[in-house]
């Protein structure tokens, strides 16, 4: 099925619009309704201020006319505090500038239409760090796979909450 998303918006810490912050966890809400009794998932609203708080968020956003379908997020990693350090890995080229990307969600209605793949190509396109990470539920192997297919490489495991999941941390460098 050809997608009927044609329009994908850019925002940046310091000029998200108003209703940014509402619309974000709408689209989650959605994306998983069926995880919403999850305590992991009902604490969305934490990590959106969190991440939008962030010097050098940036999040792009698909739209099906004005109707938001999906979104892609993340920011830059402090230099030196990468979390992805912790499982060993060290980049061949030894660059290690990361920009964390931390969501990457379609909601239901418009899945299976490329349009995650859009949204995390739009949002790294103009990155001007060394590596993009990010983690996947170990549960989710076809998403992981998905990243694979992408670039990404599975470099170890990571709880960052006692209430989360197992995650796969997944780096990918951007310089290739």
């Amino acid at each position: 099925m050809e997608s009927s998303v044609t329009d994908l918006r850019h925002f940046r810490h310091g000029s998200l619009p108003e209703g940014f912050r509402q619309m974000l966890i709408d689209v989650h809400a959605d994306a998983y309704a069926d995880q919403m009794d999850d305590p992991f998932h009902q604490r969305f609203a934490w990590f959106v201020d969190h991440w939008s708080g962030t010097k050098g968020f940036t999040c792009v956003v698909a739209y099906d006319g004005d109707e938001p379908t999906g979104f892609a997020y993340g920011a830059p990693a402090t230099p030196g505090r990468e979390w992805w350090r912790d499982c060993g890995y060290t980049p061949e080229n030894g660059r290690t500038a990361t920009y964390a990307v931390s969501e990457v969600m379609v909601r239901p209605r418009w899945r299976k239409q490329g349009i995650s793949e859009r949204l995390h190509e739009a949002l790294l396109k103009e990155r001007a760090e060394d590596l993009a990470v990010l983690l996947v539920d170990v549960d989710h192997p076809r998403v992981q796979a998905l990243y694979e297919s992408w670039g990404y490489e599975r470099v170890g495991d990571r709880r960052p909450f006692a209430d989360s999941p197992l995650f796969a941390v997944m780096v990918k460098d951007l310089r290739d």
